[in-house]
């Protein structure tokens, strides 16, 4: 298949338009693609030429059918509306005949405050009227595994047994299927890569790609997302973003490289005079991020599993990254916030977030901190485990466990402000559901410790 014209031609065409275009490439059908407030894909198939009804009022859904929406069983404002946006169209590569578009949630033919594309796409639009531009690059990593007969996940690779598995090339040869596939079909849906390697745990990979403005920077990650399942899926693996799926081993973590330009281009963060080569407005923003990170964790690192990643215990691979205390330093990958080249590096997420709340409460939190001109601590220039061992004071740690975020989150009025109260209540309900279904389940592991213990 053809692959898809440019991001700017696409902008500038009208519907009808695009339908033509598609139709010459052999589309036939549209993936009208949501995300839920887990930060899961969902959607359904739409005919193309019907293409003028997908963009005006949306592809129709049963609004409590969907997690996270707050809306009613009945009435104007019970369904839910994905609204295709048109410039987003992509023919999908492992989809013969089907482009994929991102919607935006709509509800009574009013932006539903519950979307997160629309939290995302609010806060932006507040940052333009500035006349600035967040712009991400996101780093995903991720594992490949195989749920096996008797019902056990494993790796999907069984070899895949080094004690320290860094840019293994045998395991990068063994799995080259899944990894080239994923190349020509992310080339195809116009992403830019940069890199793949094998990570720090067995059975872990990165791919990285370029950059973009943050609700591109979103909608692409979700692209990328919905492309590896597929890719997986066809190798008889499972694309897992799971972040600490092996409990002796590192996490996964979904790095966002942050930076701002002005109305002229000009790098917002960056000062070569200044203290770690960041501008007031640079350390302003690290002082938000730092001043909101507990409540962000909630948004962050929001399952059960993100604070086993999130922990500062040993790694069979001799290493451990985890961001686990808030600070920040130049290069130095121990702390929250890492600084390089004048932006910023936020350790914080994993790949289990909703890319778009995540990101829209990282630019408030920021830009809290510019507004309220907020100082940041002094800038960490050590490694932040060495210091622990030697039992010297530590800078403040991140909440320990989905519930002390949760805490953190509902006690943050002003992030909730700025994200809405409505979707933050429906996050916050939700993820309270999440913490006490765990609380209440017997594991295997107090089974073997208390069964025959008293």
């Amino acid at each position: 298949m053809n692959a898809s014209p440019g991001a700017h031609a696409m902008a500038d065409r009208s519907v009808q338009d695009w339908i033509h275009v598609l139709q010459a490439q052999g589309i036939h059908s549209v993936l009208a693609q949501f995300c839920d407030i887990h930060g899961v894909a969902k959607g359904k198939l739409v005919p193309l030429d019907h293409l003028h009804e997908w963009v005006a009022q949306g592809a129709g859904f049963a609004g409590p059918s969907i997690w996270g929406t707050g809306l009613p069983r009945h009435g104007d404002t019970s369904e839910y509306y994905g609204r295709v946006q048109a410039d987003s169209l992509r023919p999908l590569p492992f989809m013969p005949g089907v482009a994929h578009a991102v919607c935006d949630g709509f509800a009574g033919g009013q932006p539903l405050e519950t979307c997160s594309r629309q939290v995302l796409k609010a806060a932006t639009d507040a940052l333009a009227r500035r006349g600035w531009t967040l712009w991400v690059g996101i780093e995903p990593e991720f594992f490949l595994l195989r749920l096996d007969s008797a019902g056990h996940w494993t790796l999907a690779d069984a070899k895949d047994t080094l004690d320290k598995p860094s840019y293994d090339l045998k395991a990068i040869h063994r799995n080259y299927a899944f990894l080239d596939d994923m190349r020509e079909a992310l080339g195809d849906l116009g992403f830019r890569l940069q890199q793949m390697d094998h990570e720090d745990a067995c059975g872990q990979y990165e791919i990285n790609y370029a950059h973009d403005h943050a609700l591109a920077a979103a909608d692409r990650y979700m692209l990328f997302k919905l492309t590896a399942h597929a890719i997986a899926q066809r190798h008889g693996q499972v694309f897992s973003s799971m972040p600490k799926p092996l409990a002796h081993a590192p996490g996964s973590g979904l790095h966002f490289h942050i930076s701002i330009t002005d109305a002229q281009g000009r790098a917002l963060f960056a000062d070569a005079r200044g203290s770690l080569g960041l501008s007031t407005a640079g350390h302003q923003f690290a002082a938000g991020l730092l001043h909101h990170a507990d409540a962000l964790a909630a948004l962050c690192a929001p399952t059960v599993n993100s604070y086993k990643r999130l922990a500062s215990s040993p790694s069979a691979s001799g290493t451990t990254w985890s961001p686990v205390w808030k600070a920040y330093g130049d290069n130095n990958r121990t702390c929250l916030l890492r600084t390089v080249a004048g932006r910023m590096e936020w350790r914080l997420p994993d790949p289990s977030c909703n890319i778009y709340a995540a990101l829209a409460g990282v630019l408030h939190a920021g830009l809290h901190g510019i507004d309220g001109a907020m100082a940041a601590p002094e800038p960490c220039n050590e490694d932040l485990y060495i210091r622990q061992a030697s039992g010297q004071p530590m800078p403040g740690r991140l909440p320990k466990n989905l519930d002390e975020a949760i805490d953190a989150l509902q006690a943050d009025k002003a992030l909730r402000h700025a994200m809405g109260e409505a979707f933050c209540a429906q996050w916050i309900a939700l993820k309270r559901a999440e913490w006490d279904s765990y609380a209440q389940h017997v594991s295997g592991w107090e089974m073997q410790r208390y069964a025959d213990a008293f």
